[in-house]
């Protein structure tokens, strides 16, 4: 009698969804068909957000499909490779990949990417820019920008109007430098507190209430307010107006309009009124790209100090790299490559291209060096048809503008030189197109 034949699949599924390792699986159009439970903790996307991208998609070097599609333009594997990049929540992950082409009977079905989270999220993700040792004053910011010049000269103001502030700004960048900057010039004598609000344990704002005790009279930094849950968003507000009715001084950031945050209904809106006496902005890097070089240089001079290096600063090449990139992770992923690149330094005094990190001259290179017929993964016997093509090209573009405005239709159409109507009309073709495919 033959045993009976059991049906892995259930097994299979368990396993992929249970599993420490991020799974990321692609067919031969880009398209993602397998996506699992830890490989959405990493990237913070949904399924349902890539099951339909184009495989122009795959195109987006700040993401890490680039090994994919590598490996579906090649056929064969690729491993170890380690990438840094900024996630769909504004994080910054670094993961370690093994990916490989898939194949039945030699047919080559897709790609699968086996991501490892190297990334110690508490100490990683939100590891504000390094301060050197030494207090962050206003004097010692480097930048140069008017947007930037703004910023100080209005968080001066607030400093000596002694009102609690408001900085507004992606993830890295510096908001928290900014924050010291207050602090010093609002008292020297005293300390800061810096809370980091990146979690939903209640226990943070009790602790917050323990150490005002401690430090008594001093600044409070609350780092990312509208990560808080709501709840807790209730209990910081409570707490910030009791210690304000004495001499403790309270900063705050978050990262989006805080208008939307509250309409979106993840800020509260007395929490903001509290922060708004004075309400920063500060813009992204790639609006002050003016601002790169300062900090490069900064960078640079405080290298030559702690490790006596001669580092002394970049080629052209370089430097035209620098202000070519888009820079989704704002100075703290500056930062991280300055980082890697002088940690290979020896006793040369000009970086070359041949000194970066591959993964970002694979980024920096490719997102001004892609051709039009780059776009197409099939090879020259298997081109799409034109009418496919374009819709593709359009679908991906008006997606894109999308998402660069958090869904906001109006900003979307404006970022695109067209009318409301038109992008909407649009939208809805392309809606009306994939349920019928």
């Amino acid at each position: 009698m033959k045993p009976e034949k059991i049906d892995l699949s259930p097994f299979y599924k368990f396993a992929g969804e249970h599993v420490a390792i991020g799974i990321h699986a692609i067919d031969l159009k880009g398209k993602t068909i397998l996506y699992n439970k830890k490989m959405r903790e990493i990237e913070g996307f949904d399924f349902e957000e890539l099951a339909d991208r184009s495989l122009l998609e795959m195109f987006r070097f700040d993401q890490h499909e680039s090994t994919l599609l590598q490996v579906l333009q090649s056929g064969t594997p690729v491993f170890n490779v380690k990438q840094t990049y900024w996630n769909r929540k504004g994080q910054e992950i670094t993961t370690i990949n093994d990916t490989y082409p898939v194949r039945d009977k030699g047919t080559l079905l897709g790609a699968i990417e086996l991501s490892r989270d190297v990334t110690t999220l508490e100490k990683v993700i939100y590891q504000p820019l390094r301060k050197y040792d030494e207090p962050i004053t206003f004097s010692t910011i480097t930048a140069v920008s008017k947007s930037m010049k703004k910023v100080i000269a209005i968080a001066e103001k607030a400093a000596t109007a002694k009102l609690p502030v408001l900085l507004v700004g992606e993830s890295g960048t510096g908001k928290e430098l900014i924050a010291e900057a207050i602090h010093w010039a609002h008292s020297s004598d005293r300390q800061m507190y810096t809370l980091y609000c990146h979690g939903t344990d209640g226990s943070i704002i009790d602790q917050l209430g323990e150490d005002i005790k401690k430090i008594g009279d001093g600044t409070i930094y609350c780092e990312r307010i509208d990560l808080l849950p709501l709840s807790l968003q209730e209990q910081l507000l409570e707490m910030a107006e009791e210690g304000s009715r004495g001499n403790t001084y309270f900063i705050a950031s978050v990262g989006d309009d805080p208008v939307e945050l509250i309409a979106s209904n993840k800020l509260l809106k007395d929490l903001y009124y509290f922060f708004s006496s004075m309400t920063i902005k500060v813009e992204p890097l790639r609006s002050r790209k003016e601002d790169i070089l300062p900090f490069v240089d900064d960078y640079f001079s405080r290298h030559r100090m702690k490790v006596g290096s001669v580092v002394r600063g970049l080629d052209k090449e370089v430097t035209d790299l620098l202000h070519a990139y888009d820079w989704p992770g704002n100075l703290k992923e500056l930062e991280l490559l300055l980082d890697e690149t002088t940690s290979m330094l020896t006793t040369q005094e000009i970086v070359t291209v041949d000194m970066l990190p591959h993964h970002f001259k694979m980024k920096s290179e490719l997102k001004g060096a892609l051709k039009p017929e780059d776009f197409i993964v099939q090879s020259n016997t298997e081109l799409l048809p034109l009418e496919e093509y374009l819709f593709e090209a359009e679908m991906y573009y008006l997606q894109k503008a999308m998402d660069l405005h958090g869904g906001n239709v109006t900003k979307a159409a404006a970022a695109l030189g067209m009318s409301r109507q038109n992008l909407q009309y649009r939208l809805r073709k392309i809606k009306k197109n994939e349920a019928q495919t």
